[in-house]
């Protein structure tokens, strides 16, 4: 059968109905869940971008919740989405709560913090909420590609296995009993770094606050502001939702 050259190109697949297969923890504050979907091969994405999830909440009714692909596998069509345990935010519960069958709709994918492939040198920093991207983004990145990267986690129990073939020299940062938010402590690793010669693409995905922090530096070292894709992922007292930080 022949397509007629005026039909119309097929738009790629944008709301996906994902089933849950299973779910555990990872780490103490990162439950994982494990999806499958009809098609699901036929999503097309870049590691750093995330679903948008329908998030049943609590009052009625479903909120967007955007949350990073951890992985997919298209031969088994089989999704991971990582989720933080913190307080009693919608997300969180539910994936708690998530058993096998349970099914929920999310859209996507979408983002714009993915892997600048012209860039000389890759610098990452990330909370927990971060993480899911930044490890995939490692685990994606060629051979040999120059690679640092600083994850402030609560203490080593809270360590992730990372997987790269990258050049990567990886730093855990500990907040050893703190509480997650406004601090110092990405900042101050970060500034204690000497940034190699050549263009370099920062990431940044953590508090907004601490985003905009290390973005400022950032640009008070040098670096262009198209060198910085930054994300504020939570903010403390705020349900859902995310920054663009772009100033």
């Amino acid at each position: 059968m022949t397509t007629p050259e005026h039909a119309p190109a097929l738009r790629p697949r944008e709301e996906w109905l994902l089933e849950v297969v299973e779910a555990f923890d990872v780490a103490p504050r990162l439950r994982r869940v494990v999806f499958t979907a009809a098609h699901l091969d036929e999503l097309h994405y870049q590691p750093g971008q995330a679903l948008v999830l329908r998030m049943p909440l609590p009052e009625g009714g479903t909120g967007r919740r955007d949350y990073t692909i951890r992985w997919l596998d298209r031969a088994t069509q089989r999704l991971a989405i990582d989720f933080v345990q913190h307080g009693s935010a919608p997300a969180a519960g539910w994936a708690r709560a998530a058993r096998a069958g349970d099914t929920i709709l999310a859209a996507g994918p979408r983002g714009r913090t993915v892997i600048a492939a012209e860039a000389d040198w890759h610098l990452f920093a990330a909370d927990e909420t971060g993480m899911p991207a930044v490890l995939h983004m490692l685990e994606a990145m060629p051979a040999g590609a120059p690679a640092f990267a600083w994850f402030e986690v609560d203490g080593s129990r809270n360590q992730m296995l990372v997987t790269t073939q990258a050049n990567a020299t990886i730093a855990w940062v500990h907040r050893d009993g703190a509480r997650p938010g406004p601090g110092t402590l990405l900042l101050d690793a970060v500034a204690a770094f000497v940034l190699p010669p050549g263009r370099g693409q920062a990431y940044l995905v953590a508090e907004t606050s601490n985003v905009r922090a290390l973005r400022q530096h950032l640009i008070g070292r040098g670096m262009d502001r198209s060198q910085i894709r930054s994300e504020g992922y939570w903010r403390p007292g705020r349900i859902g939702g995310h920054d663009h930080v772009d100033d």
